[in-house]
């Protein structure tokens, strides 16, 4: 029960020992003959070469005779690893004589006036597991209990504890005795040990000692805190009668100094109690944790325990009144935890507080405007959009407070913000007819300030379709002469470039009136050619500079929206002239832009599409005939309208799973089961405390309506690590959490010899860290335990555990034994979770990620949609591309996979396999899958799962086997 921080100090030991190590005489005569330095890396060489399997049981009686007198520090610390380390019995299991010496050198140790040779001796006792050795070591055990210095009384506690677990004949009294200690104890750490002890050997007494001081709780250091926290929480789970009488305990401390103490007792809390202020003040907990606390790994499990809550409907309710305070956490940097808080807030926000809510992300989008652009600025407020975006869709009263805002970002530099504002500016116009005025007003106001064509272009599609009165269509028409400057602009472009003067140049201010001398002559070729150029192009409007730049896609969607303008403009006007002088403008442009792309004037030519295009816009105005009106005025609404009910019914296809979790499955007239009530004596109900027991160790749900799935549950995460006929079998329960995998290794002793030293000895490869050593263990014949061993996990990629098991056989005379483990694969899936994506950003990270991964496609499946939905089954990713999009029948299929990994990694898949018509109707698909990713672990650990995965399994159902029966015992 000693913590990590005292366990015996092996980096005493130096390790890299000289290539010819010194032989067994050499030995004995450094430590009879040698100085104090030479005795010392004596010692160091003898505890190496016994760890390394000699035994050199010639050394005892000189180590004892002129090592164990000594009184230097260094050589006491190792006499305590040395003893703990050498064999102490005969091989028929008796005790060596000589440790009687051993006994009386460390019971003189335990009454040494020095505070850390008495310390470090009890912790060397609670290794020792022979009760002849501690036999006459107790009394003075028990003295250290009144020793001064909290050092050696909080070391004699953990001894005490130990031998009274494993020997409570030597010390029967020993819960009493602590129970008396801890009363009068004013040390916190000693106070924490004894605590601890009475919680495990006597939780009537602990709960004694805790009912006296239960109002003084808070003044308690964090370490007795925890332990009370423990206490509570096991007492609680037992006798549910006792929650009452605790609960205020739990509550005062969540009030602790400690994130740790208050992260557990909120835990704690929830589980003791569902009462909506219990819940409320857990809530409250995580999120000041979640502000206060500064490590982002740290924010991340705290609020996904918050998240964990909403899953709850009982609990929904209750933190529905929280949607501000979890808002607060939006002043952490990390973009993830940014994205987790407003999904959380979006989920729990009400028609009652999403006033409040918009205003906040309103005050979040004035922040990012100063903030510089930081790498994650851009990002943090596409969030935002999004957010704000979607409070408008689910509570429509709030988009006339939300637009204006939103509005001001077309003009931004981050293109994907800009793009997220106009998609919801699209959306809130064809579904909320009342905002119709005040979109089109304010985007005809911002419309001058665009700067990116992409935004530029969907801004005048918008305003192209929706503008519908005569005022709409004309303050539109003035703002596209505005954008195109002077028509024709082939010969503004020409005057220009000659130094010509034109009414606008002089128009624009003294800098313009610079082309002219002062004898009102022009200024020669040779000095416009130097320095006027660059000015020209800074003095351009937007549209005519997005088509100098050899954008003509930009012209073809200006000449679309200028037909749509043009045939409602006739449609509303009387004025034959107006109509006529409307048709000609819009179809002079259209031919001023043709003569621009032809011209050779700008960066690039106009191609053949956008040259068809816009001479079908001019045809379309000259002949106005009805079917094409129809088809300009109204198909391109209405196909606006099917896309948007397809993703309306997309986003619900993909959140339906989280829909799905809130309707509770629980009849009015389903029966009640009573714990007390269960398989009583004569009840004869031992089929339900079966089913119940089943439940639990499956962690399913056991009804008479549906059975359990073992295949789900922690039964199926338990992998076997040794054969059943080898002297020690093993298993492990890998349990994957967020960053951090655990590893619970049963370890059962099947043979009749007692194992000393028994440790479990394990390795990682790829980005796996393990965090510590496992301690060794003892164990009796047939007897078995429980190792738990903490891996560190780093990034997304496949990694390998493996090792193995080292024992000791108490009493024989051979080197150690050795257990070879199987190898732990940790796959690559437990970390990949699907997500989705708009085709914008797809793109932009595509394009972005340095590292591919191109995967052949080798499968014995036969049709292309088969083949999808299992590499999407086998891969966690989720299909980018609709469902309208690949159905039908084609021998050729191309689709766009989208994933993230809890470490916010993203990962993106193409797939293009084909079957031609060619092939047999058994033929397999073909084709590649191309896999990209930002780092390279990413990439080829998708791509290795991929190649396994890709076969499907057609044989039917098989029993693994497991190495059943096959030793791997190593000599």
């Amino acid at each position: 029960m000693t913590t990590a921080s005292e366990q015996p100090c092996y980096t005493l030991i130096n390790m890299s020992m000289d290539s010819e190590p010194p032989n067994e005489m050499q030995l004995k005569n450094d430590i009879e003959n040698g100085d104090a330095k030479t005795k010392t890396t004596a010692l160091k060489n003898l505890i190496y070469m016994i760890l390394n399997g000699e035994k050199m049981p010639s050394l005892l009686m000189p180590v004892i005779r002129f090592l164990l007198p000594m009184q230097d520090h260094t050589v006491k610390k190792l006499l305590l690893i040395f003893w703990e380390i050498v064999p102490k019995t005969h091989p028929d299991g008796k005790l060596l004589q000589e440790m009687i010496l051993v006994c009386d050198a460390y019971r003189k140790d335990l009454q040494h006036p020095n505070e850390f040779i008495r310390g470090s001796t009890l912790r060397f006792l609670c290794k020792l597991k022979e009760p002849e050795l501690l036999e006459p070591l107790m009394p003075a055990i028990r003295a250290c209990l009144e020793h001064r210095h909290s050092y050696v009384r909080r070391n004699a506690v953990m001894a005490i504890f130990t031998i009274f677990k494993n020997f409570d004949q030597l010390i029967p009294d020993a819960p009493e005795l602590i129970h008396t200690f801890l009363e009068g104890e004013q040390d916190a750490s000693c106070k924490r040990n004894a605590f601890m002890m009475l919680i495990h050997v006597d939780q009537e007494r602990a709960l004694e000692y805790l009912s006296t001081c239960i109002d003084q709780i808070n003044t308690f250091g964090d370490i007795l805190q925890l332990v009370i926290v423990e206490l509570v929480y096991k007492v609680c789970h037992v006798n549910p009668s006792e929650r009452a009488r605790f609960i205020r305990c739990i509550y005062n401390l969540l009030q602790s100094s400690s994130p740790a103490v208050r992260y557990e007792a909120a835990g704690t809390l929830v589980t003791l109690s569902s009462a909506p202020t219990a819940i409320k003040a857990a809530a409250s907990c995580y999120i000041e944790l979640i502000i206060k606390e500064s490590d982002n790994n740290v924010k991340l499990i705290v609020l996904d325990r918050l998240i964990g809550l909403k899953e709850d409907p009982t609990h929904e309710k209750v933190l529905q009144d929280l949607v501000m305070d979890i808002l607060r956490v939006l002043s952490a940097s990390d973009l993830e935890v940014r994205r987790k808080t407003l999904d959380l807030a979006m989920d729990l926000v009400t028609s009652r507080n999403v006033g409040e809510m918009v205003l906040v992300l309103k005050k979040e989008v004035t922040k990012t405007e100063n903030a510089g652009e930081h790498e994650d600025t851009g990002k943090y407020r596409q969030l935002l959009v999004r957010t704000l975006h979607a409070c408008s869709v689910k509570f429509p009263d709030m988009a006339a407070q939300v637009i204006p805002l939103l509005m001001e970002f077309l003009s931004d530099t981050n293109e994907l913000a800009a793009m997220d504002v106009l998609v919801f500016v699209r959306e809130a116009i064809q579904r909320f007819e009342q905002l119709k005025p005040i979109i089109i007003e304010k985007l005809l106001e911002v419309f001058p300030t665009i700067k990116a064509v992409k935004i530029h272009r969907a801004a005048l599609w918008i305003l192209g379709e929706y503008c519908t009165t005569i005022d709409n269509i004309q303050s539109l028409m003035n703002e596209v002469r505005s954008s195109l400057g002077e028509i024709p602009i082939v010969d503004d472009e020409t005057r220009k470039a000659k130094g010509e003067v034109t009414e606008d140049d002089t128009m624009q201010g003294p800098s313009s009136q610079r082309l002219v001398t002062e004898m009102g002559t022009y200024a020669t070729q040779s000095a416009l050619s130097s320095a006027k150029p660059k000015k020209s192009e800074e003095n351009r409007p937007p549209l005519r500079g997005f088509l100098m730049e050899g954008d003509f896609f930009s012209g073809a969607c200006l000449a679309t929206v200028l037909t749509k303008l043009a045939l409602r403009y006739v449609e509303i006007t009387e004025d034959q002239k107006k109509r006529n002088a409307f048709l000609a403008e819009a179809m002079l442009i259209m031919a001023t832009i043709l003569h621009l792309g032809k011209s050779g004037l700008a960066t690039k030519n106009i191609t053949d599409d956008d040259v068809d295009r816009i001479a079908t816009c001019v045809k379309v105005l000259a002949e106005r005939h009805s079917i094409m009106s129809e088809i300009f005025s109204n198909g391109c609404r209405s196909s606006l309208h099917a896309m948007l009910l397809a993703k309306q019914a997309e986003e619900k296809e993909v959140h339906k799973d989280l829909f799905e979790k809130k309707v509770i499955s629980v009849q009015a007239d389903d029966p009640i089961n009573f714990m007390q009530l269960l398989a009583t004596a004569d009840s004869g109900s031992t089929e339900d405390q079966l089913t119940l027991s089943l439940t639990l160790a499956t962690m399913g749900t056991a009804t008479k309506k549906e059975h359990t799935d073992i295949s789900s549950s922690k039964l199926s995460k338990v992998t076997q690590l040794t054969g059943f006929s080898d002297p020690v079998y093993a298993e492990a329960y890998i349990n994957i959490n967020q960053y951090d995998i655990v590893l619970d290794v049963l370890i059962v002793n099947q043979t009749s010899d007692t194992l000393q030293n028994c440790s479990l000895e394990l390795a990682t490869l790829g980005d796996l860290k393990l965090v510590e050593k496992p301690q060794p263990m003892t164990l009796a014949p047939h007897d078995f335990c429980n190792i738990k061993a903490n891996v560190k996990v780093a990034s997304t990629e496949n990694g390998i555990i493996f090792g193995n098991i080292v024992y000791d056989v108490s009493g024989a005379a051979n080197d150690r034994s050795v257990v070879v483990l199987n190898d732990i694969h940790i796959d690559i899936m437990d970390y990949i979770i699907p997500a989705s994506c708009t085709d914008a950003e797809f793109r932009s990270m595509w394009a972005e990620f340095e590292w591919e991964n191109k995967v052949t496609v080798n499968t014995n499946i036969h049709e292309l949609h088969a083949y999808l939905k299992h590499i999407l089954q086998a891969t966690n990713m989720r299909c980018l591309t609709p469902e309208k999009a690949l159905s039908g029948e084609c021998g050729f299929m191309a689709a766009n996979l989208y994933a993230r990994s809890i470490f916010g990694e993203d990962a993106l898949a193409n797939v293009s396999v084909e079957k031609p018509a060619s092939a047999a109707p058994d033929a397999p698909v073909t084709g590649h899958i191309r896999i990209r990713a930002k780092s390279q672990g990413m990439a080829l650990s998708l791509g290795d799962k991929i190649n396994v995965s890709q076969k499907k399994d057609t044989s039917g159902p098989k029993f693994e086997t497991h190495r059943l029966n096959i030793s791997t015992t190593g000599v």
